[in-house]
């Protein structure tokens, strides 16, 4: 009995290190995957195959292991505080888009540090051509250029990257921070600036009533200048005789007519002052 359980001890431990000792290397959805053997005690190791996920290379005895990198495109943003031209300190966030060429996974892994592709070899090189560009402009003009620094940093960073399995899909210049000292500038002179507005609607609101007062007394100079010359003395004594007309049909007084010119017309006299 004493003899059987170290063969018992021994199988079980055979057992546990072939259960181990198997791998079954796979790939997720979206990603590619460099598999590699591990030569840990005898083999050479290296590249084994590519996977593209979803994907199993199938179960191995211990050495065979997978390095995933996600050839999705991926969003990188990259935060700066640069000092303008002008010497002022703005802050703004840059956001490129970059993805891996399908099928290009070994060169990915062995040349270019697999999945931390970005910060070993993109990143500073980035970070260098959004400065360059940006620190050539005073602060107002980042914010009225961004389309063309996002443009020229693209272009550069497309030929910086033109050798290599990463394609550049797209980049922009995010919200744009300017000093506190700067946005208070600013906002007073708005201010100013609505308040110059509104004054100048109140002369035009003013200008616009002088000129109608204008054009009514305008109108009432003509009527009078009319008026006037309308007013002849034949005219004048026509009118009265009328007006004696009607006082005489009135049936409510009694009125005493005095001749006082020519058969009995009123005199019409023009009195100088």
């Amino acid at each position: 009995m004493k003899s059987i359980v170290p063969v018992i001890i021994v199988v079980f431990m055979g057992f546990c290190f072939l259960f181990v000792g198997f791998t079954n290397p796979s790939t997720p959805a979206g990603h590619e995957g460099y598999v590699k053997e591990n030569p840990r005690v005898w083999g050479k190791g290296g590249f084994r195959g590519a996977l593209k996920g979803p994907a199993n290379y199938g179960v191995s005895f211990w050495r065979n292991e997978v390095e995933n990198v996600d050839f999705r495109p991926q969003t990188y943003a990259e935060t700066f505080h640069i000092l303008a031209k002008d010497e002022l300190n703005i802050s703004f966030r840059f956001q490129t888009i970059i993805k891996v060429k399908p099928g290009s996974i070994q060169g990915v892994v062995e040349d270019y540090a697999g999945a931390e592709f970005y910060p070993r070899y993109i990143k500073e090189p980035l970070r260098a051509m959004v400065r360059r560009h940006v620190q050539t402009l005073e602060s107002r003009q980042v914010k009225e250029k961004r389309a063309d620094i996002a443009k020229s940093v693209m272009t550069e960073l497309e030929q910086y990257l033109a050798d290599t399995p990463f394609i550049v899909v797209s980049g922009a210049v995010g919200n744009i921070d300017y000093p506190k000292v700067v946005t208070q500038a600013v906002e007073k002179k708005l201010a100013a600036k609505q308040l110059l507005d509104e004054k100048e609607t109140q002369r035009e609101i003013a200008k616009r009533d002088a000129e109608i007062r204008i054009e009514e007394a305008k109108g009432i100079a003509e009527a009078q200048r009319i008026i006037n010359s309308t007013l002849t003395v034949n005219y004048l004594q026509h009118e009265a005789i009328n007006a004696q007309l009607k006082m005489a049909d009135s049936p409510n007084h009694t009125t005493v007519y005095i001749p006082s010119g020519e058969n009995g017309i009123p005199i019409i006299k023009n009195v100088e002052k």
